[in-house]
């Protein structure tokens, strides 16, 4: 007996109408349709057919996100194996790392180590995050009286690959379940937030819970204090024209140059490191039109206009200023929420030339950000979600230029007979 064959008799007899488990119908569903498409399909003519429906969308994102995911398991692993077998510092104390000796001893810094590092942080991570992700979705789906929506796939995955590898599992689960609760479910659930709900629960996390969301907290060790280098520019110790300074370079053990921050073997959040990897997720987006190229190239724009501007007035006392635009690109998670985040459909522009004015904002923004408040050096988050503020007030200007515009030609032809 296969395993369809297994559910539809053994397990799902007792889920539907007149089943002992009826009313908890909705977590069967949840997962059923996880592993196999919905049993019923549209069949009359008035519904418009697609190929391209909304498990097709997320589950084409969720794959995009899995080089930047592997990769982020690769350099979680990298990071900390690089400074506990070259430079003797020790792994954070607990059950993680008595996992990592047993499995690669902390003696060589090889592919299947640094993978196995890195998932053991990674892991439990994803873990916490779907399994807070679902119950939350599936209370809300049960009392509202209907099924559990794809959407989260998309924002669980994103959500994990946004945050340092070494916060607590705990923040996790708040932060996830802010995100799900406060971002989407409140005003309805998928389709009806106007906020991105991964960036929203990071941002609940990084005010509430700094210490664990900006500090040095990048690197599975205990005692090294190596920061990001978008902090390290921010700092002053980033020579833009060669990289990190010789002093800080040769104290933290690693190569960062600009190529070295564009392939991603650098401190950061686990999945936003590699630019060249979002960058290639990016064109695949942009080519099955999942992701608007529109957002994505007017937030790069933007950027580069804003950074040029501040590269043009200069500063004596704010490093920031010199940072070129490319520098902007690999560091942070800029390449992240251009591809992944500032994208997402739903709390995005919907009009085309509301796309464009959408990304420049939030392009022009990041830099502002970063370059004006030294205090804080990475401006994405925030600059994605003052966007998703301002995105339904921007279609609304770009309908009633449209509608003007329609007015105006109306009354020529109009007046012409």
């Amino acid at each position: 007996m296969g395993l369809r064959a297994f559910i539809d008799r053994r397990i799902a007899p007792h889920f539907h109408e007149g089943g002992r488990l009826h009313r908890f119908y909705v977590f069967y569903e949840m997962f059923d349709t996880m592993l196999y498409s919905p049993a019923s399909t549209t069949r009359g003519p008035t519904h418009v057919r697609d190929g391209i429906d909304l498990k097709r969308v997320m589950m084409t994102v969720w794959l995009c996100a899995l080089p930047a995911l592997f990769f982020g398991l690769y350099n979680t692993g990298y990071q900390a194996n690089l400074q506990i077998t070259q430079f003797g510092y020790s792994p954070i104390p607990g059950w993680r790392s008595e996992l990592v000796a047993a499995l690669t001893g902390f003696d060589h810094l090889s592919l299947a180590a640094n993978l196995l590092h890195g998932a053991v942080y990674y892991v439990p991570i994803f873990i916490v995050t779907y399994l807070g992700g679902f119950i939350w979705e599936g209370l809300f789906a049960w009392k509202r009286g209907h099924e559990v929506n794809e959407g989260f796939f998309v924002t669980g995955i994103l959500f994990t690959l946004i945050l340092p590898p070494t916060i607590p599992l705990w923040q996790v689960f708040l932060g996830i379940s802010f995100g799900v609760v406060v971002g989407k479910e409140v005003f309805g659930g998928t389709g009806k937030n106007f906020l991105n709900p991964a960036l929203v629960g990071r941002a609940f996390l990084f005010f509430a819970y700094p210490a664990q969301m900006s500090g040095d907290v990048w690197t599975a060790v205990d005692g090294f204090t190596g920061a990001t280098p978008l902090a390290l520019a921010a700092a002053g110790e980033l020579d833009f024209s060669v990289g990190l300074g010789a002093n800080a370079a040769a104290a933290a053990g690693v190569d960062l140059s600009w190529m070295q921050t564009a392939l991603g073997g650098i401190q950061g959040s686990i999945g936003e490191t590699s630019t060249v990897l979002i960058a290639l997720a990016g064109l695949v987006l942009a080519a099955t039109k999942i992701a608007s190229w529109r957002i994505m190239l007017s937030m790069l724009l933007g950027m580069m206009f804003l950074a040029t501007v501040f590269n043009w007035i200069g500063s004596q006392t704010n490093p920031m200023f010199a940072m070129p635009w490319y520098w902007h690109l690999t560091l942070g998670g800029f390449a992240f929420g251009l591809v992944y985040m500032a994208t997402d459909p739903v709390s995005a522009s919907m009009t085309n030339a509301g796309k464009w004015v959408f990304g420049a904002l939030i392009g022009m923004m990041t830099v502002l950000i970063r370059v004006v408040n030294p205090a804080f050096p990475e401006g994405v988050m925030l600059a994605i979600l003052f966007g998703n503020l301002c995105a339904p007030l921007i279609d609304h200007f770009v309908v009633q230029a449209n509608i003007r515009r329609r007015q105006r030609r109306l009354r020529e032809a109009s007046d012409g007979h």
